[in-house]
């Protein structure tokens, strides 16, 4: 799944269980570089170890794409750290004690060295040292390229939160193709919810999930009673007031219509 940062997910792809995480990157990925780059955005990418391919940074570096990507730890690594790794002398801090380094480091199968980030944490109680590590193009301090990768960890919320209002994950079919098709309705309903909280809700519960907003708002008891002249649709009231839906109504029609 590809998001961006507005939570809205740009692009899915269902893979087989027996092929690598990563398989078919490119057919998600470079689509969208290509009609981001055509409206004049700056595109900028991370992901976890599953993206810690050379292909994958060569692709980027030719698009002229940002990137901070996790990369699993190694031998040759961790001897670039190990000045980092005895904790501190004196009294334990109660706090992590947090400690940064870049530097340059070229795998067998790159073409050329590339910048990594090492994060090294020591944490009270622990004996060793937890250390992470980050291939980037990035030319913040080593601290801001740790900060930025860390907002990854938002996108497992919002895949999270998928699989709770929308059912994302739920592909029972017997046929693959069938599941992908499923996979496609449940993220077009997953945007469609993301959109009706990013432009449609007041501010006061515009943070809400899409399941809280599930049980809440769209869950509501109802009649449409039919007249003469007109349709009568009565609601129950309950989190959603008069109020708020005059409201949500009135957002709805301040959108502006797409083009063509």
């Amino acid at each position: 799944m590809l998001f961006n940062r507005e939570n809205d997910c740009l692009a899915a792809k269902l893979r087989p269980g027996n092929v690598h995480s990563a398989e078919g990157w490119e057919e998600v990925l470079l689509p969208e570089i290509e009609r981001q780059q055509k409206l004049g955005m700056e595109v900028v990418f991370r992901a976890d170890a599953a993206f810690t391919k050379p292909e994958v940074y060569e692709t980027l570096e030719a698009r002229a794409v940002k990137y901070a990507i996790r990369m699993p730890a190694n031998d040759s690594l961790e001897r670039d750290v190990e000045e980092l790794r005895p904790r501190p002398a004196g009294r334990p801090s109660k706090m992590p004690l947090v400690e940064y380094k870049g530097f340059l480091y070229r795998a067998a199968s790159w073409k050329t060295a590339r910048r990594v980030v090492a994060k090294v944490e020591h944490h009270p109680g622990e004996l060793f040292p937890r250390v992470g590590f980050i291939v980037t193009n990035l030319s913040l301090p080593s601290r801001a390229v740790v900060r930025f990768y860390n907002k990854r960890g938002t996108a497992e919320q919002w895949i999270k939160e998928g699989k709770q209002a929308v059912k994302m994950t739920r592909l029972s079919c017997h046929r693959f193709r069938s599941n992908e098709v499923r996979l496609g309705l449940s993220v077009i309903a997953y945007n469609l919810g993301n959109l009706w909280r990013r432009f449609v809700l007041p501010q006061r519960i515009g943070k809400w999930s899409l399941t809280s907003l599930q049980q809440r708002l769209v869950k509501t008891g109802g009649r449409l009673v039919k007249h003469a002249r007109h349709y009568w649709l009565l609601l129950a009231e309950g989190h959603l007031t008069r109020r708020l839906f005059g409201a949500m109504v009135r957002r709805i029609e301040a959108l502006p219509m797409p083009a063509g």
